[in-house]
């Protein structure tokens, strides 16, 4: 097998830090590598086209489909298999020779392979303290990104939010994508602020909550549920999960998500509080 037979599609708007490496982790080894470029004021498209990849441009209408399925729907349609690829993301070695092995025989009778994240917090590949999975590559005839009812939400805007693509039926894999933003921590924390808005927005939104439940994987749907979401947050990332034995960057990290679900928590009482002093649902933070 010369190359594997997907398309690596890249989200992207202002990457022109982490770019370079990420086409060209991928470049030399699948059928095609496109970006799909929300209005960047970066060099993000030049890098990306100077590397061999194509590069589309993307403006959101404000309805559905958002970013992902609009690339499901329409980029290189003739190619079945999408490989999601962040801005700041790259295979590992180990993943494109488990793909290789994938892919030998022909199609894969799955729909989606859910792919875990090595994970990068300033400057340091954490070993223990997170259990991220993306349901990263699908065959585009057999999956979608549900329309979950948040276009009214702030935070996510074009991006599908914290939820996996439904699949007909999907296996995981064991090399992981390795997730290492080359951007200052701050981008981490101004990422997480508007993710808390979001977040935020569904606890007063039922029904949409719950839809979006009921399309992450099996830890974000037990996540969910629990109360005292900080504490519970630290304690399993920092103990159970062992993220003390990664250092500082270990507590760190485990300090950064509990601080993430505190400002979730303290937003939704803001906003309740509005709404029972306007009488009115919902409202924005």
């Amino acid at each position: 097998m010369d190359t594997l037979p997907l398309v690596v599609v890249i989200p992207t708007k202002n990457e022109a830090e982490n770019i370079a490496r990420t086409v060209s982790s991928v470049i030399d080894h699948v059928r095609a590598v496109v970006v799909v470029d929300s209005d960047s004021t970066d060099e993000t498209c030049a890098i990306a086209a100077g590397l061999g990849a194509e590069t589309v441009r993307y403006a959101w209408d404000g309805r559905y489909p958002k970013k992902k399925q609009w690339c499901l729907d329409h980029v290189r349609p003739d190619i079945p298999w999408v490989l999601f690829l962040d801005g700041d993301e790259t295979p590992s070695p180990e993943l494109l020779g488990e793909l290789r092995s994938v892919f030998a025989a022909g199609p894969p009778s799955v729909a989606a392979f859910d792919i875990p994240l090595g994970y990068w917090f300033a400057g340091r590949r954490l070993r223990h303290g997170y259990t991220i999975v993306k349901r990263a590559l699908m065959d585009r005839t057999r999956c979608s990104f549900p329309e979950v009812g948040d276009l009214g939400a702030p935070g996510m805007g074009e991006q599908e939010g914290h939820y996996q693509p439904v699949a007909e039926s999907a296996a995981r894999l064991r090399s992981p994508i390795e997730h290492e933003d080359l951007d200052p921590v701050r981008t981490w924390f101004d990422r997480h602020n508007r993710y808390s808005d979001w977040e935020a927005w569904l606890e007063l939104h039922p029904e949409v909550k719950e839809r979006i439940r009921q399309v992450k994987t099996r830890q974000g749907q037990l996540f969910h549920k629990v109360p005292f979401k900080p504490l519970v947050s630290f304690g399993y990332a920092y103990v159970y999960r062992r993220g003390f034995l990664d250092g500082r960057a270990g507590l760190d990290y485990a300090l950064a998500m509990s601080f993430y679900r505190w400002q979730i928590g303290l937003k939704t009482r803001e906003l309740r509080a509005v709404e029972r002093q306007s009488g009115g649902p919902g409202g924005r933070p």
